[in-house]
């Protein structure tokens, strides 16, 4: 029997989408999960439900517990993670508003140690990373925004920065260069750990604006507009994908 892990980012803080929600009480290794867990019920499948920034959006992604949330999804026996994420774009084609169906990521983030059995058993785990993101929950997730007519990239490369600044403009046409398709804060290390856990994840991201590459840039102006369709998007999507989970 599968049960979800849905990880919730700005615009999907609450399990509004949820029946028989219960807040879970959840200690780890690694300290508490940022900052509460829910369980839930969707059309007979158990969910839960991990607010990535909390219910209020103001943790920052440099003090996000990513070891604590991943690990805490590991002791409910979350068979599959599906996360939500906004990002910004670094190529001209992936515009405000669109999705994106992650394939792949670059880790700059400095200070997040990504590793979680060295800190358990003191060992070296040598994880393979070629194929982070699970092909088949990508694939649902693609299937579900052609379905209901949502604009999606079928894949990209998203590079994570540590935050909570922008890149410089001399950054971003760097990551321009590295042929990363969008940027943000948080797949990295998220992926990595989930992949160390042995728990499929997929990551759908919505662009809100054009990265600091863009001179003359006016699109930040339209991030009010695309994250009030956010929710309604997003949520759509994964509702659809949770019913074709086995």
């Amino acid at each position: 029997m599968s049960k979800i892990a849905i990880i919730g980012s700005r615009g999907l803080e609450r399990p509004d989408y949820l029946t028989n929600v219960k807040k879970l009480s959840v200690t780890t290794p690694f300290g508490d999960p940022n900052p509460v867990m829910y369980s839930g019920m969707f059309e007979g499948i158990e969910v839960i439900h991990l607010s990535r920034r909390g219910l209020d959006d103001r943790i920052p992604s440099s003090k996000i517990n990513f070891k604590a949330n991943l690990y805490a999804l590991k002791q409910q026996q979350c068979t599959h993670i599906l996360a939500a994420t906004i990002c910004r774009s670094l190529q001209e084609e992936i515009c405000p508003g669109e999705i994106i169906i992650l394939d792949q990521f670059i880790d700059m983030t400095t200070q997040r140690l990504s590793g979680i059995f060295e800190d358990m058993n003191g060992g070296t785990v040598y994880q393979p990373m070629e194929e982070p993101f699970s092909c088949e929950l990508r694939d649902h997730l693609v299937e579900a925004a052609i379905v209901q007519g949502i604009t999606v990239h079928t894949k990209g490369t998203v590079l994570s920065i540590e935050g909570p600044r922008f890149s410089s403009r001399a950054e971003s046409n760097l990551f321009r260069h590295w042929d990363a398709d969008v940027i943000n804060m948080v797949t990295a290390p998220e992926v990595i750990l989930a992949s160390e856990l042995g728990i499929p994840y997929a990551a759908l991201a919505i662009c809100t604006s054009y990265d600091s590459w863009r001179v003359n840039d006016d699109t930040a102006m339209v991030e009010d507009h695309v994250m009030a369709d956010y929710h309604d998007k997003v949520l759509a999507m994964i509702k659809y994908t949770l019913k074709r989970i086995e």
